[in-house]
């Protein structure tokens, strides 16, 4: 039987993610609020850089629009705290994650770019989640600088003594991102100064990343598949590349409105198949939706690797 999906202030997805399954989004910050203005985000550009920890969104709001969800049947592998800015920014994250961990045994990912593990409070309340997700983009401060565009108060030094501060903190798992820029960070001497680090931090899982999604800053290139590999190596024998999206199925669709595509490509960038699996749309419909959006001019395409993707103006 067919479902419309419900308009949620806080919660978007459930989204296929490349290393979570289904993975529903909620969302703590207001857009893009973040302590970085990284080269490659999807968010666009120069967006308000802050330090300042606060309650930027009612918990109790998203606590109720996430029971509501659960009431209504809503599945997913994991609840990710991530979305429109960096979640760590919120100053009863703690608290967040307990009040979720009370209503559902879904487990609960952090994804975040961890610049305020520099703060123990922060580490504290990032510790409740069942998995972390942080990045680490450079291996020295200039390339630092270059790539992740950070508050002033953000010393490199500080965000890597952060890193490996939460991880004798921490006793679940991390897997740590890493985004590579061809031209940027992917000299021998950077691979090598970000793989001395990755022996520090000593993540679980380590996963390369590149811009197979429209960026905030166009001349962002993608590093192409068998450099990502070569690269990969010489980091550590184990690591991932999670560039590509992964293949899923489902067979329940549902009736989405524009509006509902509009919002899901207002939170990131698509492409068709990601959309499809994300509203369990049928191809054909959503390609009638979204044409009459870029009729409308309320969205673009932009092609990324001879992939188009569906992203705001």
């Amino acid at each position: 039987m067919s479902t419309t999906p419900q308009k949620y202030r806080y919660l978007f997805g459930p989204v296929p993610s490349r290393r979570l399954g289904l993975s529903l989004g909620v969302d703590l910050i207001p857009f893009k609020t973040c302590t970085q203005n990284c080269l490659y985000c999807q968010l666009g550009r120069d967006g308000k850089l802050v330090m300042e920890r606060k309650p930027y969104v009612p918990p109790e709001e998203v606590i109720e629009e996430l029971k509501q969800w659960l009431q209504a049947g809503g599945m997913a592998d994991y609840i990710t705290l991530s979305g429109s800015g960096e979640p760590t920014l919120h100053s009863r994250l703690g608290n967040i994650i307990d009040q979720i961990r009370a209503v559902t045994k879904v487990p609960i990912a952090l994804i975040t770019n961890a610049t305020l593990f520099t703060l123990p409070q922060v580490r504290r309340e990032s510790c409740k989640a069942d998995l972390v997700l942080p990045s680490l983009d450079a291996g020295d401060e200039k390339t630092f600088q270059q790539i992740n565009k950070p508050h002033p108060d953000l010393s490199f030094s500080a965000f890597v003594d952060g890193l490996i501060a939460f991880r004798k903190e921490y006793s679940g798992p991390i897997w740590l991102e890493v985004f590579f820029c061809e031209g940027i960070n992917t000299g021998s001497e950077s691979v090598r100064n970000i793989g001395r680090l990755i022996e520090q931090i000593k993540p679980d899982r380590v996963q390369l990343n590149t811009a197979v999604r429209p960026t905030a800053h166009p001349d962002v290139k993608a590093v192409n598949p068998d450099k990502l590999h070569s690269i990969a190596a010489r980091l550590r024998p184990d690591a991932e590349i999670i560039a590509d999206f992964p293949a899923a199925a489902t067979s329940e669709q549902t009736r989405v409105s524009e509006e509902h595509i509009l919002e899901t490509i207002k939170r990131r960038p698509c492409g068709l198949e990601e959309l499809c699996k994300s509203l369990r749309i049928a191809p054909n419909l959503a390609v009638k939706h979204l044409q009459h959006l870029q009729e409308q001019g309320k969205i673009q395409v932009k092609n990324q690797q001879g992939r188009p993707f569906y992203c705001l103006p």
